[in-house]
């Protein structure tokens, strides 16, 4: 058993919350709050810093709630972090994890408010589950390979919950998607080879494809094509990225990282026949499903490449408007500043993460570049995760 302290925690962080242990060293704390006195155990240590678990409360916080989900505990499923906080409070933690980021990285000082978006049950979509030696399916302890074998989960649909009562011996891995008019499992086999299956576990002879509905636009979403995981999402960020990038009849605009199109058919109906979109995504599977969904739209180009800043250079100019969907990864440091250069007329961001979003902005800020806008919604909901999406504006 590991060695345990009493910690004070005095804010929040990205990871958890933060505190000092008796030798001065920082330790980010998990399933702590701001203000609470908690005992904390150990999981990892460094020289300067180290991590751990609030293993009993001494003193709570009056945000602290009693966790909904069985499997939110110290040792137990890693995916929801923030279960033991009141809702009303996440959303201003989420806030400051993104202040304190775009403080750090970008050096700017931002007030930017989370959007709440309805309740957490049943609000995800998509479920990536591990398999354990059994056959069950389960979720990865925080930071572990280790699986928790769960009977369903909080925040996922009810839809899928079929899935969690059968036997998946010989899969590796099963992602349960709940998308538009279709439920099945994504299930990768020990031989890494990727099948389609109903959620009882047969293995459909053709693989299984979505299709969702957003703001009355028909989506094809193929097994190994992205699609957002809060059910909420597609409406939100596209109505979002709509308003921020101002695209007028004629405008040009090039989509990067643009998926199977959910960015790129509305900013179409937008820019008319007299405009060109142009959308570039790297995925095979993704880039086929976009071609599909743009077949009645011309003058709308699908890429399948990498974004990179030689793309950049060649594809954009400065009557250009773009707009971005990178992984949590984020554009990469290269691809800003060959978009700095390029220097299109607007550029819009959808972001799941602060702190490559604040690095990325760094670059455009630091080359002239003014944020105008930035919008945080809770589409990760009982996680400190957020979405963001930020408007930059080009220097005069």
């Amino acid at each position: 058993m590991s060695e345990t302290f009493e910690v004070d925690i005095d804010r929040v962080a990205a990871g958890g919350t933060v505190g000092r242990l008796n030798d001065g060293r920082v330790v980010f704390v998990r399933h702590a709050i701001p203000g609470e006195r908690v005992r904390v155990s150990l999981t990892q240590e460094r020289s300067r810093f180290t991590r751990g678990d609030a293993t009993e409360i001494l003193v709570p916080s009056s945000h602290r709630v009693k966790a909904p989900c069985a499997y939110a505990h110290p040792g137990g499923c890693g995916g929801c972090d923030l279960q033991h906080v009141d809702p009303q409070f996440q959303l201003q933690w989420k806030a400051d994890v993104v202040k304190e980021q775009f403080q750090r990285l970008a050096h700017l000082d931002i007030e930017i408010e989370v959007q709440a978006v309805g309740p957490a049950l049943s609000s995800r979509t998509r479920l990536r589950c591990g398999v354990d030696d059994d056959g069950r399916l389960g979720l990865r302890q925080h930071g572990s390979d280790e699986i928790v074998p769960i009977a369903g989960c909080h925040v996922f649909s009810v839809r899928g919950n079929e899935a969690f009562t059968n036997d998946w011996e010989g899969a590796r891995e099963v992602e349960i998607r709940t998308l538009g008019d279709s439920t099945f499992a994504v299930v990768t086999l020990e031989d890494d080879s990727v099948v389609t299956a109903t959620l009882d576990g047969l293995i459909d002879e053709e693989p299984a494809r979505s299709h969702v509905e957003v703001n009355g636009e028909r989506f094809r979403v193929s097994p190994r094509s992205f699609w957002q995981s809060h059910e909420m999402a597609p409406e939100i960020l596209t109505r979002e990225v709509l308003e921020l990038a101002k695209v007028r009849r004629g405008s040009r605009v090039v989509d990067l990282f643009s998926g199977v199109g959910l960015f790129s058919v509305p900013l179409a109906r937008r820019v008319g026949s007299d405009g060109r979109v142009i959308a570039v995504e790297s995925s095979s599977s993704a880039a086929a499903d976009a071609r599909r969904n743009v077949a009645d739209l011309p003058y709308v180009t699908v890429v399948e490449q990498r974004v990179t800043p030689r793309l950049v250079r060649e594809t954009i100019d400065d009557v250009t408007t773009v707009v971005l969907d990178p992984p949590r990864s984020g554009a990469g440091i290269p691809v800003m500043e060959a978009l700095a250069k390029a220097r299109p007329e607007r550029i819009v961001y959808v972001s799941c993460d602060a702190a490559t979003l604040a690095r990325d902005c760094r670059v455009l800020v630091d080359a002239g570049w003014s944020l105008s806008h930035i919008r945080a919604f809770d589409l990760f909901p009982m996680t400190e995760h957020v979405e963001l999406v930020a408007a930059l504006d080009r220097p005069r």
